[in-house]
């Protein structure tokens, strides 16, 4: 079992590689710590590799998990398990994390044992003993008839990901008029946000995406039926929104607010535009 892990600038750089690793179906885990960009940018925390992580930022057709930890603890359990999906379809699987949570300390109870699922890896070099075919690992296809075959099989492990890998969260949405979406460290503010705007009175709740891909679609669809307007915080200038909007499909109003560059949503600006959501 592998994993590499950089910070934004230094994930750009492996997406060559990590295209190549899908294509040749080999399993390994990537975190990435965002930082503030475009360019070098700065070292303070952001969520500006969203896109990036979900579309997939090298070339080609392919998919990956993408895990987004809010606290120290699912930074483990998540890492642990992003290394059990790996291995499951063979294919990458990514922690996106921010530098809130990367620096940040927090106790974190660590199992006795990590039980690991059992499965098999013909892709593994460990000698050539007769008893199995030899292990030739390839992401080249010359004919184009043959890498059509190949991406569609992809694409039915992309599939069953869909099916089986959604991961969500939710608070206070047994009564809401209004939903707050965020993930990692924007969600813990955006929770805290949403606790006072209840005490104030406000039916709202919290929709946290654990998995960014495959996204909760069908959760936030249904979500999105039943509240008059959701409003989307992240530290970016607006990327998780599109998928929000493209699960909600027209049902509600989707609003944004977020903060670039380094900077933090505070809990009193996710207030006020929760207040301001009555007007959307």
């Amino acid at each position: 079992r592998v994993m590499t892990s950089s910070s934004s600038p230094g994930i750009s750089l492996k997406q060559e590689g990590i295209s190549y690793i899908v294509g040749a179906e080999l399993p390994c885990v990537i975190v990435n710590i965002v930082r503030g960009g475009p360019g070098l940018g700065s070292i303070q925390p952001a969520q500006s590799d969203y896109y990036q992580a979900t579309r997939g930022g090298g070339h080609g057709d392919y998919r990956m998990p993408v895990y987004a930890p809010s606290t120290v603890q699912e930074a483990v359990t998540l890492t642990a398990k992003a290394f059990d999906v790996a291995d499951r379809y063979r294919n990458p699987v990514m922690i996106l994390g921010d530098g809130v949570i990367g620096q940040m300390m927090e106790p974190v109870v660590m199992p006795e044992s990590f039980e690991t699922e059992k499965t098999e890896k013909p892709w593994a070099a460990t000698g050539w003993d007769g008893k199995r075919p030899r292990a030739i690992i390839n992401s080249l296809y010359i004919k184009p008839d043959v890498l059509e075959k190949h991406n569609l099989r992809l694409e039915e492990k992309y599939r069953k990901m869909r099916e089986e890998e959604v991961l969500v969260e939710t608070q206070f949405m047994d009564d809401p008029e209004y939903a707050v979406c965020a993930y990692g460290t924007t969600a813990r503010i955006a929770l805290t946000a949403v606790r006072k705007a209840r005490a104030e009175g406000v039916k709202v709740g919290l929709v946290r995406p654990i998995t960014l891909w495959p996204f909760p679609e069908k959760e936030i669809g249904e979500i999105a039926g039943r509240v008059k307007a959701i409003l989307t915080v992240e530290m970016s200038m607006g990327q998780m929104v599109d998928d929000v909007k493209i699960a909600a499909n027209g049902a509600c109003p989707v609003i944004f607010y977020g903060r670039t560059g380094g900077m933090i949503p505070g809990v009193n600006e996710i207030l006020s535009r929760i207040e301001a959501l009555k007007e959307a």
